[in-house]
Formats: structure tokens, sequence, C-alpha cells
């Protein structure tokens, strides 16, 4: 069973750019950390892959890895406008996906 995980995006226009900010819930584990109380391995889980676009066309792609940190947030520009539909989606290394839509105010 896929696993929830809270993903939070904003989109504001401000001086002539888009600024998106977001943040993931995710634990983002590499596979190398040990469990405190078993001594057993963690196994890695981590997000391998986040898209990023407006109005349907791509700004954004990153192939990321388990040394991303916890709750991994993002944050760049670009040069958009009022009313541009922006969408965030991502999946990880055990096949859970999340996604968030925002419009630009």
């Amino acid at each position: 069973m896929a696993k929830k995980f809270k993903t939070r995006l904003k989109a504001k226009l401000k001086d002539g750019k888009v600024n998106i900010k977001a943040i993931v819930s995710h634990p983002m584990e590499t596979g190398h950390r040990k469990d405190k109380k078993t001594g057993e391995k963690i196994p890695a889980h981590y997000i391998n892959e986040v898209i990023v676009s407006a109005n349907d066309k791509t700004l954004l792609t990153a192939d990321w890895s388990g040394s991303v940190s916890k709750n991994p947030y993002l944050s760049f520009n670009y040069a958009g406008k009022s009313g541009d539909k922006i969408k965030l989606s991502w999946k990880d290394n055990q096949g859970n996906t999340g996604e968030a839509e925002k419009t630009v105010k």
C-alpha cells in the first residue's frame, strides 16, 4: 500500500518573476543508516524524480537521490505571469507519488 506524503507548493509573482517554493514531507532515507533499536539497516526510501510545469510546459526536471535531506525544500524563479497554472509532481524509489497545483497570484 502506498504511503501518503504531504506536498506544499507556493507560487507568487513579484517584480516580473514568479517564485516557486515547495516542500515535501518525506523521510529521504539513504539506505545506509541502521535502526538504533534493532541494528537492521533502514531501507533506502527517497524521491528520485521531480517535475515542475507551468501551463503544461516543463520548467524543471530534477533527478534526486538519497543524498537530499529529509523533507526536501525546492525554490526557484521563472519568467511567468499571474494566472499561470503550476504543477509539481514527484515519485520515489518505492513507487510512491505526490503532486500539488497552484495558480500564480
